[in-house]
């Protein structure tokens, strides 16, 4: 308890108004709760006796106080919020970039990787053909050949997919960057975000490193003259893998910025409810990175029915691969396998807490939450199913890879808003 004003950074406060510091000791100032209407009958009585004293305004930090859930936000945190949010759906878009970019078979279409040379694309009908010529050199267009004709004009349409998916990536660099450079220098970051935004910015470069490596992968020779070529799986799991963590880095930093905490009852009922959340949410990011085990093998294509795999629950090549674990991300087979249970999984869970937190005393902002994440779960679910059924049609495949990160986006909503008030 404190018995001074001087030190008013350790004073237990329970309001969100401005605070009173005195420059000189100001004793017999407690109170069992620190509230803020007898703190303030007591400072006045203080101040009518002590006439002498100098008074300075001190505003609290955010975040600071049990009435945080009431506390207003200021400008420049809706300004950043504002960012954070643009910086979250330019990720969104680089990943359907990217969803389209592969499933169109663009990826491998540039066969180098530069920095800023590659910001230029070929102009000329002779610097198309040299970056034409570049491509014949590489495994993908040797494979093309085999089954079709590949002229000039089919190259250049792979060819700006890829370089439109790593041009979104660079402006996603400078997006972010370039107002969390002046951010900073205004004074605007608070020492916990600066922590966030440097653990930001090095996830973004690595995710263009993981790009480059990804790409890498697929210009390798094949082992057998037969393999198709592409990416690793491994590689690809990785690069989408990071998108979708650096995403919902911004989205849970944007909703930070925007969303106040919401003072819920300390009770077993919501302990359990916290923890099926945050359960969904992880759910949900595992599924997504066994989707891109099923894109990097074509596991779409293998079985093609539902709920059945070939009129069997179990398929007979589940476990094909030696050693066992390679079954589970080189069996397109096992890969599908999973994928489907995962998915089936989490729309299990997303239902069952649905149901749970009916009756459990949750404010219109969360409710609504859940509603959004069980609606987006049955029809992710049926978008994956469709996809399945009608042999990975390549618009249907985009928009279920864009649904994943919507159903997250969803779960991440969902926990932020169970987050608990600082103690």
């Amino acid at each position: 308890m404190m018995t001074s004003l001087i030190s008013v950074r350790k004073l237990c406060f329970s309001s969100n108004r401005n605070i009173l510091s005195c420059t000189k000791h100001l004793k017999n100032l407690t109170s069992p709760r620190c509230n803020f209407s007898t703190w303030n009958k007591q400072i006045s009585k203080v101040l009518k006796k002590n006439k002498g004293l100098s008074i300075k305004v001190i505003q609290p930090t955010r975040g600071t106080t049990t009435d945080a859930a009431t506390a207003p936000f200021s400008r420049q945190q809706k300004i950043i919020g504002a960012w954070l949010f643009g910086c979250a759906g330019m990720c969104f878009g680089a990943v359907i970039l990217g969803g389209v970019t592969r499933l169109t078979e663009s990826g491998l279409s540039m066969v180098d990787w530069q920095l800023l040379k590659d910001m230029k694309p070929p102009r000329s009908q002779q610097e198309w053909e040299e970056e034409f010529e570049r491509y014949k050199q590489y495994p993908e267009y040797q494979h093309i050949i085999k089954e079709r004709d590949f002229t000039l004009s089919d190259f250049k349409f792979i060819y700006y997919m890829e370089y439109g998916h790593r041009m979104w990536g660079r402006m996603i660099g400078v997006a972010f960057l370039v107002p969390a450079a002046f951010f900073l220098s205004k004074g605007w970051v608070n020492r916990s975000l600066k922590f966030r935004l440097a653990g930001n910015a090095a996830l973004l470069g690595f995710q263009g490193f993981l790009g480059w490596y990804m790409v890498k992968s697929g210009l390798q020779q094949q082992p057998l003259p037969t393999d198709v070529p592409r990416v690793s799986q491994y590689r690809l799991a990785a690069h989408l893998g990071s998108a979708f963590i650096l995403y919902s880095m911004f989205l849970w930093q944007g909703l930070t910025q925007f969303i106040p905490i919401n003072n819920l009852p300390n009770t077993s009922q919501m302990r359990r409810l916290r923890i099926m959340a945050h359960s969904i949410k992880g759910l949900t990011f595992v599924t997504a990175i066994s989707g891109a085990f099923v894109a990097g093998l074509d596991a779409g294509l293998t079985y093609n029915s539902w709920p059945k795999m070939a009129d069997r629950w179990i398929p007979s090549d589940l476990l094909a691969f030696s050693p066992t674990w390679k079954n589970f991300f080189e069996n397109p087979t096992t890969v599908q396998f999973d994928h489907r249970h995962l998915a089936e999984s989490t729309v299990l869970l997303i239902a069952a807490f649905w149901y749970m937190s009916r009756k459990a005393p949750l404010p219109p902002r969360m409710r609504m939450a859940v509603n959004a994440l069980l609606g987006m779960g049955l029809l992710q679910a049926s978008l994956g199913i469709s996809t399945l059924l009608m042999y990975v049609p390549t618009p249907l495949a985009a928009t279920h890879q864009s649904g994943s990160l919507v159903l997250l986006s969803f779960a991440i909503w969902l926990t932020h808003e169970f987050r608990r008030l600082p103690k």
